[in-house]
């Protein structure tokens, strides 16, 4: 079998053949006139026309048999046969595609539509031209990139080779025209907001950190856009949302990648209900208008959107599964016994909220399967939301669990500059005893609060998690582009 070296090495030779023959191998302009996908749908019309017609793409396939060629080309829409006869094309041409192309390979063929003895929509050349040659060929066909890691590298090569790393990324894409269409249509407003800021809020996470050399000033990638979405609240907006990217520099796994997208959204005047009703609203349109179905099959689950989303409160849940009642949610020394028992050791710096939130992650949310909004969570879980009113001790906070997955974290946004400055100053105590995640205290977003925010609640949605449900993805990485690697 030949090597990687030795198939670059003879697909140079044949790009020199074409120069020597005053062959452009890499033209600039092409004779396209319809896409594949559009020829194979009007084909009946198109095969009765006179005129010749030129499709275009890459040649995945090559099946030789004497005088005659079948190659199926792709142009990203969609596979169509061209059929190369010695006889129609001329012994020249003929004789020029067999020593100079290879699969990979981009070409343009004129010709006439007709469909073979093997009812195959085809097209008989009379013509073709190089439109670019390849000098590397693309993975076996039948075994592709095997390694998974080569894979998500070579995001390009895995995407020609396999329709359905394809078409996830074309749901993707649809998902978030659909997010987009039903907000702006709910009067939202899509703004942005810093990626590069001096002080990492919005978030319990740990950051990335650079350095700005012109204003010598460190400054960190965004782990959210919140406290910016919600000064545009006191300017006066009273919907706005960012959809893109934030950074956190954490573990990597099935559900965690470096870089990640998300969309937050900001309403005034609105309440946790109101919101929690049009998240429901909005990923049931998302199911509907792309998947074009209501229930969705998540490995061997049937997640039901279809029913009303459940709604439950977090002490219900720890008491169903972790046997811990109200009096002892936030008691440390218990919460630390039982995430032993579940295999979990407490960090010395970790709080009770910590400790809670790990064992709910590990033994809690897998449960969890259809659409589930779980509220009312103990205080310190969140420094950023209100309390809630005639409940000590607990915070108007909801997630939404789907699949054992958190998609959505929302809260009513606190909006007393003083308590703010509070909370900030407890998460500061608690980075001093070694919680790299706590927030960081930022006066320039308590100024913005001195000037008055009205009422508000505000979401984030994971839009890579959202696509691993849609597309029965069990790894995030699967549905983002370019992943984060290690370099090789």
């Amino acid at each position: 079998m030949a090597t990687l070296d030795e198939l670059r090495s003879e697909r140079i030779r044949k790009l020199t053949i074409l120069k020597d023959k005053g062959i452009n191998p890499y033209p600039t302009k092409t004779n396209k006139e319809l896409t594949l996908s559009e020829v194979a749908g009007d084909f009946s019309k198109l095969s009765k026309r006179k005129k010749p017609l030129t499709v275009i793409g890459r040649i995945m396939a090559i099946r030789s048999f004497g005088g005659s060629i079948f190659i199926d080309l792709y142009d990203g829409t969609g596979t169509f046969q061209v059929y190369l006869k010695k006889d129609e094309i001329g012994d020249k041409a003929f004789r020029l595609f067999t020593e100079t192309i290879d699969i990979g390979d981009f070409i343009e063929a004129t010709g006439s539509l007709f469909v073979t003895k093997k009812k195959e929509k085809s097209l008989l050349a009379v013509s073709w031209r190089i439109l670019s040659k390849s000098l590397r060929p693309l993975p076996e066909k039948w075994h592709g990139l095997q390694d998974v890691e080569e894979r998500f590298r070579r995001r390009y090569l895995d995407i020609v080779m396999s329709p359905v790393v394809r078409d996830r990324f074309i749901v993707r894409s649809k998902i978030i025209e659909a997010i987009r269409t039903s907000l702006n249509k709910e009067d939202f407003i899509e703004v942005e907001t810093p990626m590069l800021q001096t002080v990492a809020g919005g978030a319990t996470a740990r950051p990335f950190v650079t350095h700005h050399n012109a204003l010598d000033v460190d400054l960190s990638l965004r782990i959210a856009p919140e406290l910016f979405l919600k000064e545009l609240l006191v300017a006066g907006y009273s919907r706005v949302y960012e959809l893109g990217r934030s950074f956190r520099n954490e573990g990597i796994d099935v559900t965690h990648n470096p870089e990640f997208t998300t969309i937050e959204a900001y309403a005034a005047y609105e309440t946790p209900e109101t919101e929690m009703a049009r998240i429901e609203k909005l990923i049931n349109g998302v199911v509907t208008k792309v998947l074009k179905k209501k229930d969705v099959s998540y490995g061997e689950e049937v997640i039901h959107f279809s029913k009303k989303f459940a709604v439950v409160p977090f002490a219900k849940l720890v008491k169903q599964y972790m046997l811990i009642g109200e009096n002892d949610l936030m008691n440390r020394e218990v919460l630390s016994l039982k995430a032993k028992q579940f295999g979990i050791s407490p960090a010395s710096h970790e709080g009770p909220e910590k400790i809670l939130d790990n064992i709910y992650k590990k033994i809690i949310r897998p449960k969890i399967i259809d659409p589930t909004f779980i509220v009312e969570y103990p205080a310190a879980f969140s420094p950023l939301a209100k309390r809630i009113e005639g409940k000590e001790g607990y915070i108007n906070r909801f997630q939404l669990v789907i699949g054992g997955t958190e998609i959505v974290n929302g809260f009513a946004e606190l909006n007393d500059p003083l308590e703010q400055e509070a909370r900030f100053v407890e998460q500061e105590a608690k980075r001093k005893e070694g919680d790299e995640e706590a927030q960081i205290k930022d006066m320039e977003y308590i100024e913005a609060l001195e000037h008055g925010m009205p009422p508000a609640t505000g979401w984030g949605l994971g839009i890579d998690r959202l696509v691993m449900l849609l597309t029965d993805t069990k790894n995030i990485r699967e549905v983002i582009i370019f992943p984060t690697l290690r370099p090789k």
